[in-house]
């Protein structure tokens, strides 16, 4: 599977020389790590029963959050 954009491009500024590009890097990888965290607590949300049945709305929006998130991993 290939790289999160997100990842590439992190691992692209890393390879510049220059303190910004670095502290962009590091950020870049922060946050993609905070997005990966929010992501797995959307997945977990949308295993429950009770939310399917009694947030039918909440849970499609959840749904629908979720495939953006793993589409726009490439």
């Amino acid at each position: 599977m290939d790289k999160p954009k997100s990842l590439r491009l992190a691992n692209e500024l890393g390879g510049v020389s220059d303190a910004l590009a670095d502290e962009a890097a590091a950020e870049l990888r922060r946050l993609h790590g905070v997005n990966q965290e929010l992501l797995d607590a959307m997945i977990s949300f949308t295993n429950s029963a009770y939310i399917k049945k009694q947030h039918p709305k909440r849970y499609a929006a959840a749904i629908a959050a979720i495939a953006r998130a793993e589409g726009s991993r490439t």
